[in-house]
């Protein structure tokens, strides 16, 4: 049986849908060039970073959490940060297994430099949309997934390392 063609009304909507992927995707390559250009750092450090001096003491295995990304992940970004020494890392007093991340003077500075959001423009966007709108938007990007057969582990990697 023969597939039918897509009716030009159908390929109008396609061709408006990756128009705006592409509004989308170079609005958030533009923040995290911008960002790297006034703080050298990259996007997923920097929010990294803002979460370190948001929540004092904070450990990597919070941070994954709150940035949505695999602990390994939340590691390597840590492991930067140390080295640039943006942070420190102490054990903690009660569990000497857990450990403390603070942000360094040096750490304030570079997030001075970036007026926010932190987090980037895609997450603080998504944010702002109502709960209706976020159904939606998530229900039919599960069929765009779906059409793609994407690696759904692939959500688990900050946009920034993309």
């Amino acid at each position: 049986m023969k597939k039918s063609q897509p009716s030009m009304e159908h390929s109008d909507d396609a061709a408006r849908a990756l128009r705006q992927f592409r509004v989308v995707f170079n609005a958030v390559r533009a923040h995290f060039r911008q960002v790297e250009k006034d703080t050298g750092l990259g996007g997923a450090q920097i929010w990294a970073l803002s979460l370190v001096q948001r929540s004092p003491g904070l450990g990597v295995g919070e941070i994954a959490t709150q940035m949505d990304i695999h602990q390994s992940t939340a590691s390597n970004l840590i492991k930067v940060l140390l080295k640039k020494e943006l942070i420190t890392l102490t054990k903690s007093a009660e569990d000497k297994r857990v450990v403390e991340l603070r942000v360094t003077p040096e750490g304030k500075k570079a997030l001075k430099k970036m007026p926010g959001p932190f987090e980037g423009v895609l997450p603080d966007a998504l944010r702002q949309l109502d709960e209706a709108t976020l159904e939606s938007l998530n229900r039919d990007l599960e069929k765009l997934v779906e059409v793609l057969a994407a690696d759904e582990g692939a959500g688990n990697i900050p946009l920034a390392h993309l």
